[in-house]
């Protein structure tokens, strides 16, 4: 079953799901098919990717060759240097600090309307989550190779485009998904119009491109330019589905490894996203819940909640466009156990993630993005 082969890639070992009504034990896990196989090397090449744009800087070095190892235990709390807690937001944001007045300077906009619809989303109400990450990373590994904490100030203007990536990414993805709200306001699209949307989106895209070649390292702009393509092949996975059930997970899997932009945290912030989409309610995530039924995807929970109840394929094939699909297949998932299997991918990747990190030398920053692996987690908007 899919189910029981994603487990066997994401843990090593296989964890029968739970039986559907009415049936038996599952079958035994099957090795993944060509589709997995071609998703793990996807996610290869996506870890190499960011192992490079680290080491192309000379005083960060690639996770992989550092030999402090720590013991990663079940809990990702439990793997902090025995250091008080630290806030990772509070830590990070010492190095971010005009973080949006610095972007909004990037932006050079003469025209009044172009201007107020390209800075709509930078009003410091953000997670602001990767600058966080990519400000603790560069401590982290800067401490470990030379002992000095300092963040260059290419590693900072690198969490500067960052954010300008992301940003330009919701600002046209609200315009395919035909949002009306984000971080609890009116869309761009709703407000200018879809046409302006797109001209706003492509303009922070451009200004972040011109910030990445004032930093003058060629491996640097080539990295992030393939993260920008890899939002955009993400998006036209997001748009396909697959019949068979196998094909769908490595589906999955792909899309959301393209659509995120980090390897330490984002994966696991894609999954839990997606369980939220059925346990929190509007006024908590900003933005409609069971949005992603009703654009007609087929997220983790309802992959999962497929094996218990087959008869949402034929939804799923059709993107829940007939009137009911929505609120029906929502009960499935709810009924089954989509939600909490989803959550537990999540915890496997979060943990990947925390023995990566605990490779590096013990640190503050380093406590920091093991603690922020556990917030992900058990965020609740």
């Amino acid at each position: 079953m899919a189910s029981s082969w994603w487990r066997w890639r994401c843990c090593g070992s296989w964890r029968p799901a739970a039986p559907s009504p009415g049936q038996g034990f599952p079958r035994r896990a099957e090795p993944p098919g060509p589709r997995a196989v071609t998703a793990a090397r996807a996610q290869i090449s996506y870890f190499n990717r960011v192992k490079s744009l680290m080491s192309a800087f000379p005083n960060m070095y690639s996770i992989s060759r550092f030999p402090h190892v720590t013991s990663a235990a079940c809990c990702c709390s439990r793997t902090r240097s025995g250091n008080k807690y630290i806030d990772p937001f509070k830590l990070g944001w010492r190095d971010l600090k005009g973080l949006y007045e610095d972007i909004r300077k990037e932006l050079l906009i003469s025209t009044t309307e172009l201007k107020e619809m390209s800075e709509y989303y930078f009003d410091g109400k953000g997670k602001a989550f990767r600058p966080i990450i990519v400000v603790l990373m560069a401590r982290a590994c800067n401490t470990h190779h030379n002992n000095s904490r300092d963040v260059q100030a290419s590693q900072r203007s690198i969490a500067l485009i960052a954010e300008m990536i992301h940003t330009a990414s919701l600002v046209h993805d609200d315009v395919i998904d035909d949002a009306c709200s984000r971080r609890g306001k009116h869309t761009v699209n709703k407000i200018w119009g879809e046409q302006k949307a797109v001209l706003a989106g492509d303009l922070i895209l451009s200004a972040a491109s011109i910030a990445l070649a004032r930093i003058g390292n060629t491996a640097v702009i080539s990295i992030l330019t393939q993260v920008i393509e890899d939002l955009v092949r993400g998006e036209f996975l997001q748009l396909g589905s697959k019949e068979n059930e196998n094909e769908r997970f490595a589906h999955y899997l792909e899309k959301t490894f393209k659509k995120t932009a980090s390897l330490i945290a984002n994966s696991c912030k894609a999954l839990i996203d997606d369980v939220l989409d059925f346990t929190a309610c509007s006024d908590q995530m900003g933005k409609p819940t069971s949005a992603d039924l009703r654009l007609g995807l087929a997220t983790g929970p309802v992959l999962f909640a497929c094996q218990q109840f087959p008869e949402m394929n034929a939804m799923i094939m059709r993107r829940f466009s007939l009137p009911g699909d929505v609120d029906r297949a929502r009960q499935y998932v709810l009924q089954s156990d989509g939600v909490q299997q989803t959550a537990y991918l999540a915890q496997r990747h979060c943990h990947e993630a925390v023995r990566e990190i605990s490779k590096l030398r013990p640190s503050p920053e380093r406590d920091a993005l093991i603690q922020l692996s556990e917030i992900v987690l058990t965020r609740d908007k």
